[in-house]
């Protein structure tokens, strides 16, 4: 990889990994919740379904994935399911007082892991990575040993700024009313991008 292409991608990468979505979402209620060194285990699970993934995209299992529209469907269904769940539990809880022991940090590890894996953008970035910055006449271990270091590095910033903002809103000593309503418009969004994504399984109803 030329080092205009590196530039080019570490570009895309930022893009991608800093664009609000679920991970984001649930980086900032970690934060708040159970403060930024426990919820560094959200953005450790975050680096571990991306690493897993930049392999998956390297030996074309993701691409596969997209090319098979019943598996896809599965895939988006499942989503749609757990971030709904995800949300409504939230949107619960937000009514009780936190407490940042009652988490143990392998549920925390878990549950980012699984938002991160479910997360359609997921599929979609790292496809587009593969597709558009990969050289066709270059092996590719070659290139990953730039590609994985660039990604790792801007998704772990990314994702720990996301925490520290969090975390950042949790120090604020926000009363018990504004707390709820900030944890309630984090589950909402957990709901949107529910329902978002489960509107993408529905099928194409338009006239050919």
């Amino acid at each position: 990889m030329t080092f205009q292409g590196w530039t080019i991608f570490a570009l895309f990468w930022v893009v991608f990994v800093t664009s609000p979505g679920p991970n984001a979402v649930n980086c900032i209620l970690n934060g708040i919740s159970y403060g930024f060194a426990r919820s560094l285990w959200g953005v450790a699970a975050i680096l571990t379904q991306a690493s897993l993934f930049l392999a998956l995209s390297a030996i074309g299992v993701t691409a596969l994935l997209t090319t098979s529209p019943t598996g896809f469907l599965i895939a988006k269904i499942v989503g749609a399911g757990f971030l709904l769940w995800m949300g409504i539990r939230n949107w619960i809880r937000a009514k009780t007082p936190i407490r940042a022991d009652e988490q143990p940090s392998a549920n925390i590890y878990t549950s980012a892991f699984a938002i991160a894996t479910i997360n359609p953008k997921s599929v979609a970035g790292y496809l587009a990575a593969f597709s558009q910055f990969v050289q066709t006449d270059v092996p590719i271990a070659a290139q990953m040993w730039v590609i994985v270091p660039t990604a790792l590095t801007i998704t772990a910033a990314s994702y720990a700024t996301y925490t520290a903002l969090g975390a950042g809103l949790g120090r604020a000593a926000l009363g018990a009313v504004a707390n709820r309503i900030v944890r309630r418009v984090l589950a909402a969004c957990f709901i949107l991008y529910g329902l978002a994504l489960g509107a993408t399984a529905l099928p194409d109803w338009s006239p050919e």
